[in-house]
């Protein structure tokens, strides 16, 4: 092997053990600090949720907000990266009626879900937002944002559920937390509601 090549081959060697020796000291630091950490408390945990909805009239839908907790996103409003936090629907269809969201937080911050309806031809994720981090939710349908409520209120806490019952006509409906920054950072699902 010429000399030119072989330095090539152990610069590459040498490049691939820096990358894998600061994947590791990187994964070493941020579970040290506790980022890979849940937050809630381990009564919580061990609970699932520290509250559970009461029986709900309708097709019940089970929504579930996540996060990678403050740790792993900076902590601040707007400073969310694409798709640091979730929304998930089950099932993503139901008929038309009474429909009950049973929403439970497994992330580390507080968390809401507002329904809108989706307009023909839009795309969930697309809403504009104002310079506060929030999408107009002036259609707003319903929220679930009380812990261990129905309704409205300042935010579901980590750990805990909040649900909420609406009569959804058939259509498309957008599901979306929409705390500073939360909808940017990819808290929105859709929900298909179809006619009986």
């Amino acid at each position: 092997m010429n000399p030119d090549r072989r330095r090539g081959t152990w610069l590459i060697i040498a490049g691939a053990v820096a990358a894998l020796v600061l994947g590791i000291a990187t994964t070493m630091v941020l579970a040290g600090t506790g980022s890979f950490r849940h937050t809630a408390p381990a009564a919580w945990r061990a609970e699932g949720t520290r509250c559970s909805a009461p029986p709900l009239p309708g097709r019940v839908v089970d929504v579930t907000a996540s996060d990678m907790g403050r740790g792993m996103m900076g902590g601040a409003p707007g400073g969310y990266g694409m798709r640091m936090m979730h929304l998930a629907a089950r099932p993503a269809t139901v008929s038309a009626g009474a429909v009950s969201l049973r929403v439970v937080n497994t992330g580390a911050m507080a968390h809401e879900v507002v329904v809108l309806p989706l307009p023909p031809g839009q795309v969930i994720g697309e809403r504009p937002t104002g310079p506060d981090g929030k999408i107009n939710e002036a259609d707003s349908l319903g929220e679930a944002s009380r812990s261990c409520g129905a309704g409205e209120g300042n935010g579901i806490a980590p750990g805990a559920m909040a649900w909420t019952t609406l009569t959804l006509r058939p259509g498309r409906y957008e599901l979306v937390c929409n705390l500073p920054g939360h909808y940017l950072a990819g808290m929105y699902t859709e929900l298909d509601v179809t006619s009986r």
